[in-house]
């Protein structure tokens, strides 16, 4: 009997709830991950959003950041490699 893997861990959809908000869940993620991942100020973010065509404010921004930043960086953290893992790479001559 084959056993069907299951992922552990949550979609994106089932942990933050992206209700009663104007942009996608995608827009609103990518964003704040932007915001935490690199060292980028909120307007830094607001004017890589507006070159992809997505307009708004450093505001929207600082608001979505305080809301949502807590679950995207557990979210980040549960998918980032733990400590004592271990890559090994090959040398080639």
């Amino acid at each position: 009997m084959k056993k069907e893997s299951v992922s552990h861990l949550p979609s994106a959809d089932s942990t933050i709830s992206f209700k009663c908000y104007r942009f996608p869940p995608d827009v609103i993620s990518y964003a704040v991950w932007l915001y935490y991942r690199f060292p980028l100020s909120l307007r830094m973010v607001e004017e890589m959003l507006a070159a992809r065509g997505i307009e708004l404010t450093y505001e929207t921004l600082r608001r979505w950041s305080s809301h949502f930043g807590l679950a995207i960086a557990k979210r980040i953290r549960s998918t980032a490699l733990r400590r004592g893992d271990k890559w090994h790479l090959d040398e080639w001559s």
